[in-house]
């Protein structure tokens, strides 16, 4: 497996990762109810998303009702991507 492989291996697991953060969110701006399609694809997303953001939950309070953290999340693992994309790189 050659550099650039591996490079878009790591770009695609983190997009994909951002794209579950989002579609998580955008979840939770509809009812669901117990045992619906849509409240199982949300406790599947809370599984895997969810531990990642209570980090930033624990550190950034919601304002008036509004949760920050999901934005915050994304940017740390943009940054973090660019990180191990530059070490690759290097």
């Amino acid at each position: 497996m050659n550099s650039y492989t591996l490079i878009q291996f790591v770009n695609l697991l983190f997009n994909f990762y951002n794209i579950l953060i989002i579609v998580y969110c955008l979840l939770s701006w509809f009812p669901r109810r117990s045992q619906s399609f849509l409240d199982d694809l949300s406790r599947a997303l809370d599984t895997i998303v969810g531990p990642y953001l209570n980090l930033f939950r624990r550190i950034i309070p919601s304002f008036g009702g509004i949760d920050f953290s999901p934005v915050v999340a994304i940017i740390a693992l943009n940054v973090l991507e660019r990180i191990i994309i530059g070490i690759l790189v290097g």
